[in-house]
């Protein structure tokens, strides 16, 4: 059992939803992010997605954007992503972690190293899972194939606009969880309607055995308990990247520990956890 799997598995044993903060690799420091990781952890974080900066984040709005900027104006790439993985794990061994980014520089890095040397590296630092947002599922049977030889689970975007087919392609391939994107457009967009939310879950779950953690528009923690009593997980990325960004160095992780603290209470808060 992957590490992803056995974190739902007692999380769902307690009664429990998951929270999965999202942070830009290197931003809004680039010394900054293994820190930063293990205050969320501290804090009440099931599981960490961390992105890896990109020049062209197509599917990300102008919040992440920038920090993708910012983190690539200081030299974070892959291998740096890698380093601060690790440098979270000589002191976090229970916490998973998902890489979130873009295909060039997995394609990139592999071109340079070899083939298959993404995974190899993302497995030896310590990473639980991989969610490419210009992978679709159809296209990438073989690199979720590859990563789940190594213990990584290949986790999936769905959208409002998802068909029953695609549904079925993410439910095939996919592990540890499915990221369902609440909203049209880009990250940080838009109003969050809860109850077209709680609409779509049991679609999904027709064809999707895994959890379903749900992103894009949770800015608070109303907002997050909300999407958590019709999910399995509350992904939270640009409120908390947008938060971060005009800390001093020395504020950062206790800036990002009370935030996704108020949001792990939020959540503990519904009826029927156990605590």
């Amino acid at each position: 059992m992957s590490r992803i799997a056995a974190t739902f598995a007692r999380l769902r044993e307690q009664g429990r939803k998951a929270l999965i903060p999202y942070v830009t690799a290197g931003d809004p420091y680039a010394d900054v992010t293994p820190e930063l990781m293990l205050a969320l952890a501290e804090a009440g974080a099931d599981v960490i997605e961390l992105g890896v900066p990109f020049s062209d984040p197509m599917a990300d709005g102008p919040v992440i954007q920038k920090a993708a900027e910012r983190a690539l104006a200081r030299g974070i790439g892959l291998p740096q992503v890698f380093d601060q993985v690790r440098a979270f794990r000589a002191r976090n061994t229970t916490t998973p972690v998902v890489l979130m980014g873009y295909a060039n520089p997995i394609e990139r890095y592999d071109q340079r190293h070899g083939a298959g040397a993404f995974v190899q590296a993302a497995r030896e630092a310590g990473v639980d899972g991989v969610l490419v947002v210009d992978y679709p599922p159809e296209e990438c049977e073989a690199f979720a194939a590859t990563l789940q030889s190594q213990g990584l689970d290949p986790i999936f975007l769905l959208a409002p606009t998802s068909t029953d087919e695609r549904m079925r392609q993410v439910g095939r391939v996919a592990s540890g969880y499915v990221y369902y994107v609440s909203l049209k457009g880009v990250t940080g967009a838009g109003h969050l309607d809860t109850s077209a939310v709680a609409q779509m879950m049991p679609r999904i779950r027709e064809h999707v055995s895994v959890p379903v953690g749900v992103g894009f528009g949770i800015r608070d923690a109303e907002t997050a308990r909300a999407v958590a009593a019709v999910s399995d997980a509350v992904v939270i990325g640009s409120r908390l990247v947008q938060l971060l960004e005009d800390q001093p160095r020395d504020r950062v992780a206790q800036a990002g520990r009370e935030f996704i603290a108020q949001i792990r209470a939020a959540l503990d808060s519904l009826e029927g956890v156990h605590r």
